[in-house]
């Protein structure tokens, strides 16, 4: 398997209509969508030689669609490298209720905070389609990191971009209504996987009210009435299939009330 590392600046998000559309980018709640997907290219600094000793020191895995990659409470063994499709990572209160923290994509790593091993894991991993991961142990990233500085300041950088996406869901969730969250949910949806057709974006993503719900911390019945409200203002067009931003302007104004 070769690492599909991106050697390039992930583009910024946030554009709205008529913007172009940037590559599949992660998505978590945040107030800048700029830096969504920061980390994705946290492995560009390693040359080739460096690259291939970490392709050997790392096994392979194939996980399939709805699959865990790792559970709550399970023991920290290493992380996983994205190498195609979508992990989302989330937590379950001991009630029960499930909230997504984020969808990470190719270039992302899951499996943090304890990445030389130790501790147990503090929310789970699932894999949102079929996804090529690459999974390294703690003692196998320990001696990467020993052997060799370049990996190892790669490493702090991606610890530091999941440590700035983390801050920005607190801060999302502690200072914003479910209804703003919701609307500026929808734009990240917009700016990142947008298709402009004229004035409006089609968000090519296909999304669930159930989806949305967990990842502004509401029930999907919220969801369904809040989405409604939105259509009946011109905000929105939702479809069997897809959801249209039809006034990106006024859904940013919601964004932000």
């Amino acid at each position: 398997m070769n690492m599909k590392i991106q050697h390039e600046d992930p583009p910024a998000a946030g554009g709205g209509a008529g913007s172009p559309r940037p590559v599949t980018s992660a998505v978590f709640l945040s107030e800048e969508p700029s830096g969504l997907n920061e980390g994705a290219s946290f492995l560009q600094k390693l040359s080739e030689p460096e690259l291939s000793a970490l392709r050997e020191a790392g096994t392979p895995r194939q996980v399939c669609a709805g699959a865990g990659v790792f559970h709550q409470g399970d023991a920290h063994s290493g992380i996983w490298l994205i190498e195609r499709g979508v992990v989302r990572t989330f937590y379950v209160s001991p009630a029960g209720r499930e909230i997504t923290l984020a969808l990470w994509t190719a270039g992302h790593f899951v499996g943090g905070p304890e990445v030389f091993g130790g501790g147990t894991h503090i929310w789970s991993a699932d894999a949102q389609e079929d996804c090529e991961l690459l999974y390294l142990t703690g003692g196998r990233i320990r001696g990467l990191a020993e052997t060799m500085p370049r990996f190892a300041i790669c490493l702090i950088e991606g610890l530091v971009a999941k440590g700035k996406c983390y801050s920005a869901l607190v801060q999302m969730l502690g200072t914003r209504s479910v209804t703003e969250r919701l609307a500026h949910l929808l734009l990240i949806f917009a700016d990142t996987s947008g298709r402009p057709e004229g004035n409006r974006l089609v968000i090519e993503r296909k999304l669930t009210h159930d989806q949305l719900a967990n990842i502004v911390g509401a029930t999907r019945q919220w969801v369904t009435m809040t989405l409604d409200k939105f259509q009946k203002r011109g905000l929105i067009s939702v479809g069997r299939q897809q959801i249209v931003v039809e006034n990106y302007d006024l859904l940013r104004a919601e964004a932000r009330a």
